[in-house]
């Protein structure tokens, strides 16, 4: 679902400004990456499955205070998918709830345990 989202960030110039659009720009998803306002004080980023969270937490990590403004799902068009025909279900396997375990005798009388399965014993 592309969404566009809006962050506020306080930048002292162009080189924390620069930093700020790298961020936004590096992270997995992110289509477009503009900044908007007055005084190009927030970035409005465009993209497919991009977590705001993350992003505001980028941004204050590196540049400042980041605050997050808004975020809205974009109203794309939509594609009409022809239906497809249910799988049928298919009937659940049932696993063994106890593997065996064999019991040799020792000959001072203790019992050892021995699961086929460990490789280490």
């Amino acid at each position: 679902m592309k969404q566009k989202m809006v962050v506020k960030v306080t930048m002292n110039g162009h080189k924390s400004r620069s930093k700020a659009l790298k961020i936004a720009v590096g992270l997995a998803g992110v289509e477009s990456a503009s900044l908007i306002g007055d005084d190009k004080s927030q970035i409005e980023i465009t993209g497919d499955g991009v977590d705001p969270v993350q992003l505001t937490s980028l941004l204050r990590k590196s540049v400042g205070h980041a605050e997050l403004v808004s975020v809205s799902a974009v109203g794309g068009e939509k594609k009409e998918e022809p239906e497809k025909e249910k799988p049928k279900p298919t009937e659940p396997y049932v696993w063994p709830y106890n593997p065996p375990y064999y019991v040799y005798q020792v000959p001072d009388g203790y019992a050892q345990f021995h699961d086929p399965s460990c490789s280490i014993m």
